[in-house]
């Protein structure tokens, strides 16, 4: 995919994003360190890639997914805890031999892109809203780190599948950007 393609599918994705957490209401969040509440200390079993989760869950299905954090120049949602997730399956450009991308979690040289990437939006349990909190802070979350999410599959009209998550489990990856 090149960068001119990447940037329009970003765009793309952004202005999905703005809707789905406008049409969802945010929840507002004053607590310090909420972090504890939406992590899971140990990693959910039998949890589906992103790829399969796309081609199979319903709207409302409980799902847990496994993914990497990016897919985009910028994976987070600004003022929410949301971000998109990649399927594992796919090469992130600093796994590629002499790639020299500044922004390798965007996997820019990924043809499949679309197709194995998901919008994961964390949402407090009670309310079923999103998180006002950025997720970096509350989940201390970072690019291509490999995270595993448990909550709701959200399919719409379209056909694209997000998740609305209430649980997160993050691996501790070394390839994760520091």
């Amino acid at each position: 995919m090149n960068r001119t393609a990447v940037i329009w599918y970003s765009a793309i994705m952004a202005v999905v994003m703005a809707i789905l957490l406008s049409a969802e209401g945010i929840a507002d969040q004053k607590t310090a360190d909420t972090s504890s509440k939406y992590l899971l200390k140990d990693e959910p079993a039998k949890a589906a890639d992103v790829i399969t989760t796309r081609e199979k869950a319903k709207d409302k299905d409980d799902v847990v997914v496994v993914g990497r954090i990016g897919g985009r120049p910028n994976p987070w949602v600004k003022g929410a805890a949301a971000f998109s997730i990649v399927d594992t399956s796919l090469k992130a450009c600093n796994e590629i031999p002499g790639d020299k991308c500044e922004t390798p979690w965007d996997y820019c040289c990924e043809a499949n892109l679309p197709k194995a990437t998901v919008l994961v939006t964390i949402v407090d349990e009670a309310t079923g809203q999103t998180v006002k909190q950025d997720a970096r802070e509350l989940l201390k979350a970072r690019e291509l780190q490999t995270v595993v999410v448990a909550g709701k599959a959200r399919r719409d009209k379209a056909g694209n599948v997000s998740i609305a998550a209430s649980k997160v489990f993050i691996r501790r990856d070394k390839e994760a950007v520091k």
